[in-house]
C-alpha cells in the first residue's frame, strides 16, 4: 500500500479545501455533495450526533446561517492506497477564539471521493491537557 501517493494526496487536498470553502459560504448543496449518501455515514458535531446521510442533510437545512466563521490553523491529510484518506483540521473560531478540531474519513466510491465519517469538536476552555500535566510536575 502506498501512503500519500502524490496524485491521490492532491485530489483529497483539493476536496478538503473545497469543503472548507463550502462550509464558510454555507453552500449546502456542495456540503451534502461531499458526504457519502449512505445510512452508514456519520457526522459527530459540536452539539449534534448525526447518524446516516439523511440526518446530516436535514441538519444542514435546519441550521440557520451555517457554520461559525473560522480560520484554519493546520491541516494534515494522509492517504492510504488510492481509495481511503483521513483529514484532520485544527481551526480557531473567529468570534470566540476557541480552538476546534475536525476529522474526516474520505473514501472513493462509485461517484467519487466522499466523507464517510466526520467529527467536529472544540477544546474545553482551550486547555491542552499536556500543558496541565506539565504544570502539575513543577
Amino acid at each position: 500500500m502506498i501512503v500519500n501517493d502524490p496524485a491521490v494526496l492532491a485530489q483529497v487536498t483539493a476536496l478538503v479545501d473545497a469543503y472548507e470553502t463550502a462550509l464558510m459560504t454555507n453552500d449546502v448543496e456542495a456540503l451534502d455533495g461531499a458526504f457519502w449518501n449512505s445510512p452508514h455515514t456519520v457526522r459527530l458535531g459540536v452539539a449534534e450526533n448525526l447518524w446516516g446521510f439523511a440526518e446530516i442533510a436535514a441538519f444542514r437545512l435546519g441550521r440557520a446561517g451555517g457554520s461559525p466563521p473560522r480560520t484554519r490553523l493546520r491541516t494534515e491529510i494522509t492517504t492510504f492506497g488510492t481509495d481511503f484518506a483521513i483529514a484532520n483540521v485544527e481551526f480557531r473560531r473567529d468570534d470566540s477564539g476557541k480552538i476546534g478540531r475536525q476529522s474526516q474519513t474520505w473514501i472513493r466510491v462509485e461517484d467519487g471521493w466522499k466523507v464517510a465519517s466526520a467529527h467536529v469538536s472544540l477544546m474545553q476552555g482551550g486547555a491542552d491537557q499536556r500543558l496541565a500535566s506539565q504544570e502539575e510536575k513543577r
